[in-house]
């Protein structure tokens, strides 16, 4: 049997094992940065064979740092934010942060509450995807004077700090390498755009672009259907069962064109050579698929590093002006979209 240790290890402790000062070790933990490597190096098997563990929410009350960023996204369901949480956990990680990530399943009055519940565990910043929010969210986090990042959306007018790409100009691309492929009876694909700026916004510039072309995008060539590869399967087998099926297809995103593709299989239905189909994103594995799938890349690791690179300079108190950082998509052109 393990016997639990007599007596409560502190920092000091710590310190009197590792032969450093408790600052030294104190800066290890919140500055890394600024401790010689061989040093964190000692320190670090001290904390490991004695079983420190800091206590953050006791730091927290006397107005330290939790060394915690509380990281809200609509859904973990998918890979669509994967790569984003990815790069910006590695990078908060790099400098002695951690993420305490949550969702709110597209829903902004849920959002609200999981962000309460982070104030709560007195995290010292927040990143949100996305820049709709509720106007409690907007209110609750102006009060509590918390650094808070937006990422993935990038707008001019944000009212909070953001990095990310502009969606219409997502939207508008992918619409217009369908139009240049001669593609004039188009369809979209969709998931509910009620408290979705992103999918707000992409369907906005596809039909921005469409327009100027001379094209509308009646109700009848819109389709719905929420991030799920096997429900956009099935919206997608009634679309393909149609005798007037479109000739392309442009999805909301990579997710819902992979259940698209997986119809087209299902019924013998040949893409790129009876319907072109067209995603948004470029998620891992979108290049993989058959055919591989033509696209436009976001680029989720670059927003994700530069979020977690803006959220610590707001922590550290670098600046207290609002920043907004905007990164571009770029059309990848693969084997799912042709020349009609």
């Amino acid at each position: 049997m393990v016997k639990k240790h007599q007596s409560k290890v502190d920092i000091t402790t710590v310190a009197r094992a590792a032969k450093v000062s408790a600052s030294t070790v104190s800066r290890t933990f919140n500055h890394p940065d600024l401790v010689n490597p061989a040093t964190r190096k000692k320190i670090d098997r001290a904390v490991r064979r004695l079983g420190y563990i800091r206590n953050r929410a006791a730091q927290a009350m006397h107005g330290k740092r939790s060394g915690t960023v509380g990281l809200v996204v609509p859904t973990i369901d998918h890979a669509i934010f994967a790569e984003l949480v990815q790069s910006f956990s590695e990078k908060l990680e790099s400098v002695g942060f951690t993420i305490l990530m949550t969702s709110h399943g597209y829903d902004l009055e849920r959002e609200y509450a999981v962000v309460r519940k982070l104030l709560e565990h007195r995290v010292d910043g927040i990143a949100l995807i996305g820049l709709e929010h509720s106007e409690e969210t907007f209110l609750l986090l102006k009060q509590q004077k918390l650094p808070v990042v937006a990422v993935w959306n990038y707008n001019e007018r944000s009212r909070i700090s953001c990095v990310g790409t502009q969606n219409l100009l997502a939207g508008r691309m992918g619409a217009q390498h369908l139009l240049d492929l001669g593609h004039r009876d188009i369809g979209a694909v969709f998931p509910d755009t009620q408290g979705n700026d992103r999918s707000f916004d992409r369907l906005r510039g596809a039909k921005e672009v469409l327009a100027t072309a001379g094209i509308s995008l009646p109700p009848s060539r819109q389709w719905m259907t929420p991030y799920s590869v096997s429900q956009a399967k099935a919206v997608c087998l009634e679309i393909l069962s149609q005798k007037d099926r479109p000739s392309a297809l442009l999805c909301g995103n990579d997710v819902i064109a992979q259940g698209c593709l997986y119809a087209a299989m299902q019924m013998g239905v040949r893409v790129p050579g009876d319907i072109s189909v067209m995603g948004i994103g470029d998620f891992k594995g979108s290049k993989d698929m058959e055919p591989a799938l033509s696209t436009v890349r976001l680029p989720a690791r670059t927003i994700g590093g530069q979020a977690a690179d803006l959220i610590v300079r707001l922590i550290a108190g670098d600046s207290l002006d609002i920043s907004r950082e905007e990164l571009q998509p770029e059309l990848v052109a693969r084997v799912t979209t042709a020349q009609i």
